[in-house]
């Protein structure tokens, strides 16, 4: 019994509530985004912004980047589990970490969420952010692939250049 109150009032402590807080909102955001893209009037063809960035829907069954895509259900399924998997450990390092941790290892967990969402319902990541000059293409990303990746390099950026001595 007092163990459940226990994890019930870490889990739901104050601490928590922000970071939780934004991981729902790095959800929905990742959500809106993908939404609108999916549902644009222009049956998937390219939404010209300017000369170095479009949108254009690109359906990603491997990792972050289109990394690993292949049509194998077992490799797909095993790639799955492993984001949900990482999912949970992030969310004990969310409940151990400092406060400055907690809200980086969000952002990480908000997009990592979404894009496990979408590899769940559409059995595939909707990547739409083409950024390019002239014919050469960076990988095309989402909104949650810009979360998690911003999420690492924070938390790098902080490990080294803030270390405690």
């Amino acid at each position: 019994m007092n163990i459940s109150r226990n994890f019930k009032y870490k889990f739901f402590s104050k601490e928590l509530i922000t970071p939780l807080a934004g991981a729902i909102l790095v959800f929905i955001l990742d959500r809106v985004s993908k939404l609108g893209i999916i549902n644009h009037p222009t049956n998937n063809k390219t939404i010209f912004i300017n000369d170095y960035l479009n949108f254009e829907l690109v359906w990603n069954t491997g990792i972050g980047f289109g990394l690993f895509s292949q049509n194998a259900n077992t490799y797909y399924h095993l790639i799955s589990l492993l984001i949900l998997a990482l999912i949970i450990f992030i969310i004990y390092l969310i409940i151990k970490a400092d406060f400055v941790e907690k809200i980086l290892f969000s952002l990480i967990c908000g997009g990592a969420i979404g894009n496990l969402y979408d590899r769940i319902i559409y059995y595939a990541v909707p990547d739409f952010i083409d950024i390019h000059i002239k014919d050469f293409h960076w990988f095309t990303f989402n909104i949650a692939d810009i979360f998690i990746t911003l999420g690492i390099i924070l938390i790098l950026m902080k490990d080294l250049l803030f270390k405690k001595k």
